[in-house]
């Protein structure tokens, strides 16, 4: 509950954000391992007609995502196969998260923890983006992201290093 109330918080100024976080780990719940599949497949169903179907966030179940997720505007895409998210994590909208190749048998990015991705950027492969690092709008990326990086452009560049000491 105490993730739930962090998503919310996050989501405060973002109605769409809300409904899609909330949705989400009500559906990552029902699928818990464990969990009798005539449970989930209800609710599953009902995430993706929610998120996906009306606000056009597709944030797969199986993702793995930390407290504080927040969803910025909607409309975008959190890829496939499922990447998996830190907390404090901020999504906008038109962004990819995902395998470089096509099929079920690449890896996703792994994203620290207070990363703030801009709309339409793209992350490709298993590249790991380190703890407080920020991804600029449009940004293609494909290599690792080290903590507290600006990175900017298609192929995405560091910019400069942020002191997350001091902000």
């Amino acid at each position: 509950m105490s993730t739930l109330r962090a998503d919310l918080a996050a989501n405060r100024h973002s109605a769409k954000g809300r409904v899609v976080v909330t949705a989400y780990r009500l559906a990552q719940r029902a699928a818990a391992p464990g969990r009798p599949r005539w449970l989930a497949l209800p609710v599953v169903t009902a995430y993706r007609l929610a998120s996906d179907g009306a606000v056009g966030v597709e944030l797969p179940v199986a993702a793995g995502a930390g407290q504080g997720l927040a969803v910025f505007h909607g409309t975008g895409r959190v890829g496939h196969p499922p990447p998996r998210l830190g907390s404090d994590v901020v999504l906008r909208h038109g962004i990819t998260i995902g395998a470089l190749g096509d099929g079920d048998d690449g890896e996703a990015p792994t994203v620290g923890d207070r990363v703030s991705i801009g709309a339409g950027a793209i992350l490709l492969g298993p590249i790991t983006v380190g703890d407080d690092a920020a991804i600029g709008a449009g940004a293609v990326v494909v290599d690792d992201v080290p903590a507290g990086a600006v990175v900017v452009g298609n192929p995405a560049r560091v910019v400069r290093i942020r002191d997350v000491a001091t902000g």
